[in-house]
Formats: structure tokens, C-alpha cells, sequence
């Protein structure tokens, strides 16, 4: 994986960096200076060609769509993508159910595709709580909570990831299944960074605990999986929002994955939102790693968005350019592409046959 710009603590010189500074690098607003880096690739055009890159197709928990799915027969996808609850994993503390992820693998092997994990302690919907019960007691503080949106209302729910209680556990799933699957699965991955959580909603939260668990969870990954690729989904981190105000934390994990081997990428493959151009893709862009590096393409960011369902009867094919977007100036090694209808039948497909 070679990466030969600039390095991530580039970062921290911009946000300290003098007018004067700035001028000469040819960008006033170090937040606006990859703005227009995605006019480079406007011309990218359909067929995609062989380059390298891992590309699997993200089923998020609807495992039903698996069965007699086209990528079965699509010689340029290595696989399924899927999330597993940790709900589902440990129905009892310390009691183990992986028969979904068996199945799952035998499915996919009978046509010659991998299974890539997602491991699943966080949801996005005030209805689904991601985690065993029994985590719900009060010897683990409650083991999850809600996240909120801006405005304060519950948009799902998070296990307390800053918790060493909860890190327990955590890694003890993390060991049955790498017991499990190790060496047998393409790769497994965990949820993003970004949360909904404050020290308002969760007096035990901080994002100094938070950034620490973070990486508790990533080594615990790593021990748990020697021989299978892992990666941490790392987009945004709480208390910090760059490039002004830069703690350390996004660029800490970054730096503790290259460090341990763990690869590192985000969800949401936004090429003009400045929020994302500012976090995950310019840790990306800007980074030497020796490890893996990946980018999904979740529901909405077919046609720039996130978590839409729209259906554009008017719209343009943007599938090559994210993937060329992903080539250069992320240099990726596996690429999630969401199993979004009608994006992936009429825009994904054809740009792979």
C-alpha cells in the first residue's frame, strides 16, 4: 500500500499554520483544500478495470438478500460483506452462537465467494439495542446508551465502548470468534468511531476514555484475528471537529491501527462533503500505511448523499468516479459497495461486466 503525499501530522500544521503559511501553500482555508479534489476524476467512465482492488458487496443485516444475489456470478466481487449484532453472537454471557455466520460462509463458498464481518454494537435506530441483555445490568453500567442527534432526539443506540467492562466482553466475543473463523473469513471489520454521546447523555463518557477504548478494541481485534485482514471504520471522533479544533484522537487511531496492523477506512464515500474530506479521506489521502485501507459506498452515496432511499429518475452514473476517487486519492485495497436498489443493479454492475 503505498501512500507518497503528504503525512497525517500535516493536519496539525494546518490548523496552526499563519496566514503567510497558508498563502504559500496555494489555500487560504486549510478546511476547504480538498474541496475540489474530486474534479480530477469527473471524466472516469464505465468499464472499471482490474486493479487490484478487493470489492465486495455490503448487505448490512438483511442476510436474506444474499441468496441468489448477482454478485454470486459476478467474477469481480470477492464477496458479501454482512453485520453480525453482538446481540445476535452472545444471546448469554459467555454462551456463543455464530450458526447465522457458519451459514453464511458455507453459502458464499459454494460459488467460490468470501464473507467479510461486520461486528455490530452500534445501531442507528432508537428501536434496535445492539448488545446482549445481560450487558444491560448494572454490573456493566447499563452496557449501551442512546445516541442522540444535534437536536437531542434518539437516533439509536451505542455499547459503551469507553467502558473497560464492557472492553471485557467485547474482547472475549472477539476471541470466540476469531477462534472460529480465523484464517476462514476474507476480513472483519468494526463499526465507525462517530457517536452520538456526550458526557450530558452519559456522565461515565469522555472523549479521552472514548478514544482509549477505541483503541483497546482495535488490539483486542488484532489478537483475535493474527492471520485475517481487520480494519476499524474511523470517521469522526467526539470532542474534537477538524481541522480547527484537533486533539489528536481521529489521527491517534489512525496511527494505533498502522502501528498494530490493524487497516483502517470509513463508510460513506462522500467525495464533496467537507466533513468527510476533512476526517476519514484526508486521514486516508494523506497517510503512509503499511496497513490495508478501505471505503464504503453505504445507502444514499450513489447519488452524494447518506442514508437516502431517493430514487432519482433523473440521475448521472457516479459509480465510476467514486471508484476512481477511491483508486487515486485514497488509495484503497477493498472497496464495500451497498446493495442499494436500483443503484446497484443499473449503476455498479455494469461498470464491473
Amino acid at each position: 500500500m503505498k501512500h507518497d503525499t503528504i503525512l497525517i501530522t500535516g493536519l496539525l500544521v494546518a490548523a496552526l499554520a499563519t496566514p503567510t503559511m497558508l498563502a504559500a501553500q496555494g489555500w487560504a482555508n486549510p478546511a476547504e483544500r480538498y474541496v475540489d479534489a474530486h474534479l480530477a476524476y469527473a471524466d472516469a467512465a464505465c468499464p472499471i478495470m482490474e486493479n487490484g482492488i478487493d470489492h465486495f458487496v455490503y448487505f448490512a443485516r438483511d442476510r436474506g438478500a444474499l441468496r441468489n444475489h448477482a454478485l454470486l456470478e459476478a467474477p469481480r466481487f470477492d464477496g458479501a460483506q454482512i453485520m453480525y449484532a453482538w446481540a445476535e453472537l452472545e444471546p448469554r454471557e459467555g454462551v456463543y452462537d455464530f450458526s447465522k455466520i457458519y451459514g453464511d460462509l458455507a453459502y458464499l463458498d459454494q460459488y467460490g465467494k468470501q464473507l467479510f464481518i461486520q461486528l455490530q454494537d452500534a445501531s442507528f435506530w432508537e428501536g434496535f439495542v445492539p448488545v446482549p441483555d445481560y450487558l444491560r445490568a448494572e454490573t456493566y453500567n447499563g452496557g449501551a446508551v442512546e445516541q442522540l442527534s444535534e437536536t437531542g432526539e434518539v437516533n439509536g443506540w451505542v455499547a459503551k465502548r469507553w467502558s473497560p467492562a464492557v472492553q471485557a466482553r467485547f474482547a472475549a466475543l472477539l476471541d470466540a470468534l476469531g477462534t472460529a473463523f480465523d484464517g476462514e473469513i476474507a476480513g472483519i471489520n468494526l463499526q465507525e468511531t462517530a457517536i452520538g454521546v456526550s458526557a450530558d447523555n452519559d456522565p461515565s463518557f469522555s472523549p479521552e476514555l472514548y478514544f482509549d477504548g477505541i483503541k483497546a478494541n482495535m488490539t483486542a481485534l488484532k489478537a483475535a484475528f493474527p492471520q485475517t485482514t481487520t480494519l476499524q471504520y474511523a470517521n469522526f471522533m467526539p470532542g474534537e471537529w477538524l481541522p480547527w479544533e484537533d486533539e489528536g484522537y481521529l489521527q491517534g487511531v489512525y496511527q494505533h491501527g498502522n502501528a498494530i496492523g490493524v487497516g483502517l477506512g470509513a463508510p460513506d464515500l462522500l467525495m464533496q462533503r467537507k466533513g468527510q474530506l476533512n476526517h476519514p479521506l484526508a486521514m486516508m489521502h494523506e497517510g503512509d500505511y503499511s496497513v490495508p485501507l478501505g471505503i464504503a459506498v453505504q445507502d444514499g452515496n450513489y447519488i452524494g448523499q447518506t442514508n437516502s432511499n431517493e430514487n432519482l429518475s433523473v440521475r448521472s452514473n457516479i459509480v465510476p468516479k467514486l471508484h476512481a476517487f477511491a483508486e487515486d486519492f485514497l488509495q484503497v485495497d477493498y472497496m464495500f459497495w451497498v446493495n442499494q436498489s436500483p443503484y446497484f443493479e443499473e449503476d455498479v454492475l455494469p461498470c464491473f461486466e
